[in-house]
């Protein structure tokens, strides 16, 4: 008797596209993290700096509430807890790299800068692993709650400041949770370093956030062909 064949599933294909992206930033956020990147002196706020792996982060926070405007919370927060398996198995891969895997002498000798940049203590890496959750969700959130019912009808401004907002409390959020799980108890001024982190991610937050949300949720529209005129 033939069996009957399967429906096959349909993936919009703006989702498919931002969770390939997304698995990939989630990944590089980790690596570039360990350069800080200078944002150059301003008025009152005085030298900013920050990790670079805020760049890639930013970009995750755009595309998980891109997603969540396109196609609603629970698959953004889906997107979010699948973001989990790039990020443990590029962890795993690189301890074992690092620890494991032993170096061809002959042909490389800089195995030590190579830990030094890349190589993260099991506490860090699961303040990482916390941050991202608590952070990427809160901000799914905060963005889905500020639109209530109109979640995926709103355009231009209220669109923009929804994401701005759910951005910038996310980025706090993130950095109180990283640098109070990686360095509490150290001989280490934890205040003064979430101040600078927190002012330096809010200000990038108000640059990036806006016109980000903007393109991607234009072109996710654009993929699907929802494009309203």
């Amino acid at each position: 008797m033939n069996q009957p064949a399967a429906t096959p599933v349909t993936l919009p294909r703006s989702l498919f596209i931002f969770s390939l992206l997304y698995g990939g930033l989630v990944v590089l956020a980790g690596v570039l993290g360990t350069k800080l990147a200078s944002l150059g002196h301003w008025p009152v706020l005085g030298d900013l700096a920050v990790e670079s792996g805020i760049f890639a982060f930013l970009f995750l926070v755009v595309l998980s509430s891109a997603v969540a405007e396109l196609h609603g919370r629970a698959i953004a927060n889906r997107l979010i807890r699948y973001g989990f398996i790039p990020l443990i198995v590029s962890m795993v891969l690189i301890t074992l790299v690092i620890h494991v895997v032993p170096p061809a002498s002959e042909m490389w000798s800089d195995q030590e800068a190579f830990a030094r940049l890349l190589g993260q203590g099991a506490r860090m890496q699961f303040a990482g692993l916390i941050s991202y959750g608590v952070s990427q969700t809160l901000n799914v959130y905060v963005f889905s709650r500020l639109a209530g019912k109109t979640l995926g009808q709103e355009r231009g401004a209220v669109l923009l400041l929804r994401a701005w907002l759910a951005g910038m409390l996310s980025q706090a959020v993130d950095t109180v949770i990283f640098i109070t799980i990686s360095f509490i108890g150290l001989d280490l001024p934890l205040v003064a370093i979430m101040e600078g982190q927190i002012i330096s991610k809010l200000l990038l937050s108000t640059i990036m956030v806006p016109p980000l949300i903007l393109f991607f949720v234009r072109l996710g529209q654009r993929l699907d062909g929802t494009r309203r005129a």
